[in-house]
């Protein structure tokens, strides 16, 4: 089924999200959210992060270089309806790993999504897919061409899930001391036709040059599949 054309198969919801640049004040809850999606990851015997979460110290300096970002709910930090931490998180930065990444590859001419996680509380309407469109026009925005990620090179059903979200395999790079290492990219902007041409999103910033100027929300539409159900990205708005 095409994904701009797949019906809702989740209750609607009236939350709105509000993403940001995540601050020192955040650590705990992105830790806490890692934490819960690796442990979630294991138990389905995804090795890809460690089974309990990350040290401080590989996240703290994410926080610092301001690449990370939190996805709060209706009522700020804390989430919608009291649930504690961010409804989502990741980091998009110009850092290509030197393991992965070669000059062949230009990495300047890319920015890397990682860190990628989504409260299980949030899970299945599609905040992993518009996360991921703002990230590619984030890619136009500082005049880069690629969004690039690495993911898992044992995880078919994640290789999957990405392939959905229009991105391209373009190697594995197998480290025996690495349980990533499936690469995978696809050109910035939004996820080419997948949408006859309608934008995800009204940046409502003006024109796509210099960093974000303000928090993303995403408005309260109904609540879709995500892509490995065949799903539609849920509609976000930047306000100023």
């Amino acid at each position: 089924m095409h994904s701009g054309t797949a019906r809702p198969t989740h209750p609607t919801t009236t939350a709105r999200l509000t993403l940001r640049r995540a601050d020192g004040s955040d650590l705990a809850g992105v830790l806490a959210l890692l934490a819960e999606t690796a442990g979630w990851l294991n138990r389905r015997g995804v090795r890809q992060w460690p089974a309990g979460g990350f040290p401080a110290e590989r996240i703290s300096p994410l926080i610092e270089e301001g690449t990370m970002y939190v996805l709060d709910g209706e009522g700020g930090e804390g989430g919608e309806e009291g649930e504690a931490g961010p409804a989502a998180t990741l980091a998009l930065d110009g850092h290509a790993d030197p393991e992965f990444w070669t000059a062949g590859d230009a990495p300047e001419a890319a920015l890397y999504v990682h860190k990628l996680s989504v409260s299980r509380a949030y899970a299945g309407l599609g905040l992993g897919q518009a996360l991921l469109d703002w990230a590619g026009l984030r890619v136009l925005a500082t005049g880069r061409r690629w969004l690039r990620l690495d993911c898992s090179k044992d995880n078919p059903g994640l290789q999957r899930y990405y392939r959905g979200q229009r991105f391209t395999h373009l190697r594995t790079v197998d480290l025996p001391h690495r349980a990533s290492g499936a690469l995978f990219q696809r050109a910035g902007g939004l996820r080419g036709d997948a949408l006859a041409g309608a934008l995800p999103f009204a940046d409502l910033r003006g024109p796509l040059t210099g960093p974000p100027a303000g928090p993303l929300t995403v408005s309260g539409e109904p609540a879709v599949a995500g892509a490995e159900d065949g799903g539609s990205p849920l509609i976000v708005r930047s306000r100023r």
